[in-house]
C-alpha cells in the first residue's frame, strides 16, 4: 500500500510558477513510476506528466510541454511537478499516482494508488 500527499498548489497569476510536490510513504518508493494528473471543472482527468523509477524516462501532455518539468528526488520519497509559464487553462485539481512499472504511462488505469489532489488556480 502506498500514501500519497500532495501539495504546493494555490493561487497564481497567469505566467507566473508554481511547484507541486507528490510525498509517499513507502519504503520501496524507487520501484514506482509517478504520474502526475489534472482534472478542470466539468471534464475529464487527463494526463499530464510522468517519470520513471529512477528519473530517466518521462512523459509530457503537449498542452504542458515546454513549461512543466517533472523531476524525481528518491532519497525524500517525492516527485515534483516544476510549472511554469502557467495559463488560466491550466486550473484544475492535480493529482499524482503511482504505478508498479519501470515505463511510465499515460493512462489513468494504469495507476494502482493516488493522492487525495492539490487545486491549482490560475487567474487572468
Amino acid at each position: 500500500q502506498v500514501q500519497l500527499v500532495e501539495s504546493g498548489g494555490g493561487l497564481v497569476q497567469a505566467g507566473g510558477s508554481l511547484r507541486l510536490s507528490c510525498a509517499a510513504s513507502t519504503r520501496t518508493f524507487s520501484t514506482y513510476t509517478i504520474g502526475w494528473f489534472r482534472q478542470a471543472p466539468g471534464k475529464e482527468r487527463e494526463f499530464v506528466a510522468a517519470i520513471s523509477r529512477v528519473g530517466g524516462i518521462f512523459g509530457y501532455a503537449d498542452s504542458v510541454k515546454g513549461r512543466f518539468t517533472i523531476s524525481r528526488d528518491n532519497a525524500k520519497n517525492t516527485v515534483y511537478l516544476q510549472m511554469n509559464s502557467l495559463k488560466p487553462e491550466d486550473t484544475a485539481v492535480y493529482n499524482c499516482a503511482a504505478r508498479v512499472s519501470a515505463v511510465p504511462s499515460t493512462a489513468r488505469r494504469e495507476y494502482n494508488y493516488w493522492g487525495q489532489g492539490t487545486q491549482v488556480t490560475v487567474s487572468s
